[in-house]
């Protein structure tokens, strides 16, 4: 017999997905990983860490010389100035540093604010940890943040406030103005920001990443969580960390010393390396520049299809507007096109706690081949005719 504390989460939208993709052979633009190679530099780190012999556990917290790559980068890119030794955490990908960090801070019964639509994620770590969410929902099309709204979630129960920025599945880039206002509701009531900004590099029509861990007496109260994945098209290397003062720190290490432990040695060692040679090659500049190409290719294929994008300004999806097209839901129109015109995509009702709220869109990843984005583009036409 399972656990209570698990019966009621189930299989995820995007096994079910990918499976009903993999059945009807049908163009993958659900799920949000790469199917084109890591950079070769990533894959020959990796080579030579583990011919190295870093094949042993890491340190709790992380390999030193991948700590002091994170401080390096993150003063470099963000102005965020960190200590290796008390402020990073390694951790095994940005899921594990999201769950640690929610279980070293989060008590039973502390309310936790999150926006919808939200990454699948963040709800069970929310639960496990015997915290109560708070939702604020993002309503397209521009997805933007009332400041009566928000504030009307924060009371003397709310321990912490959860954000994504850019935002999965949104493509939303938070504006100054938004970060400012979540920073003073914070200070008011002395409430934590976690901040995930996996997709910190991937940003479009010159948008902005504003760190919030940078606003003004934010520092001491901010978790800034990222890895290695989707920046480098590694998904399964599972290579991510948080920085924090060191008060919070210790609480996420001692969550996540009886989680994982330690992620995985080599590919912490690569890491590290990597980090070097993408500020040598300007590696950032170039991955933005792959992916804006790759969105407006996306956005073209789709708005010829009769399915009208909502513009991302960031990561690597796009939403998309059906309601004009008759579906019930979300769910159907995902099924529909999986089956029947053989491109996959994630219905967007799994990430909001009422699915109605999600219904009138769907959701599409570019981290694809041009190939493969093409093959969609061709299929897609079908839903005209």
């Amino acid at each position: 017999m399972i656990a209570n504390r698990v019966r009621h989460f189930g299989t995820t939208i995007f096994t079910e997905m990918t499976a009903l993709a993999q059945q009807h052979k049908a163009v993958n633009l659900g799920q949000g990983f790469p199917d084109f190679p890591a950079p070769a530099y990533a894959k020959e780190a990796a080579e030579r860490a583990i011919r190295a012999d870093i094949n042993q556990y890491a340190p709790r917290h992380g390999l030193p010389q991948l700590r002091q790559a994170i401080a390096d980068k993150a003063l470099k890119h963000e102005g965020l100035t960190a200590d290796p030794d008390t402020e990073i955490t390694v951790l095994h990908g940005a899921t594990e540093a999201i769950f640690a960090t929610i279980m070293g801070l989060v008590n039973p019964g502390d309310e936790v604010i999150l926006f919808e639509p939200y990454y699948d994620s963040y709800i069970p770590s929310v639960e496990f940890a015997g915290g109560v969410p708070r939702f604020y929902t993002l309503h397209p099309p521009n997805w933007e943040i009332v400041a009566a709204e928000l504030t009307a979630l924060f009371n003397e129960r709310t321990k912490l406030i959860l954000l994504n920025t850019p935002h999965n599945p949104t493509g939303k880039v938070y504006s100054h103005a938004e970060l400012q206002l979540i920073a003073d509701l914070c200070i008011q009531h002395d409430v934590i920001a976690v901040v995930d900004s996996v997709y910190e590099h991937i940003l479009f029509d010159n948008a902005q990443h504003h760190t919030l861990a940078t606003f003004p007496h934010m520092r001491q109260r901010t978790v800034t969580i990222s890895s290695l994945g989707k920046t480098f098209s590694v998904t399964g290397w599972k290579v991510g960390w948080t920085i924090a003062p060191p008060d919070l720190n210790q609480g996420i290490v001692r969550g996540h010393q009886f989680i994982t432990f330690c992620g995985v040695a080599p590919l912490q060692a690569a890491a590290a390396d990597m980090f070097a040679w993408a500020e040598r090659e300007g590696y950032y500049q170039q991955l933005g520049e792959m992916y804006q190409r790759k969105r407006d290719f996306l956005l073209g294929a789709l708005a010829e299809a009769g399915l009208p994008p909502l513009r991302p300004q960031g990561t690597y999806f796009t939403m998309v507007d059906i309601s004009h097209l008759g579906f019930a839901n979300d769910v159907e129109f995902c099924r529909y096109l999986t089956t029947e015109i053989g491109v996959a995509a994630i219905p967007p009702s799994a990430f909001y706690q009422n699915a109605a709220d999600g219904a009138t869109v769907a959701r599409f990843a570019f981290c694809k081949t041009d190939e493969s984005l093409a093959e969609a583009a061709l299929r897609l036409q079908k839903i005209r005719q």
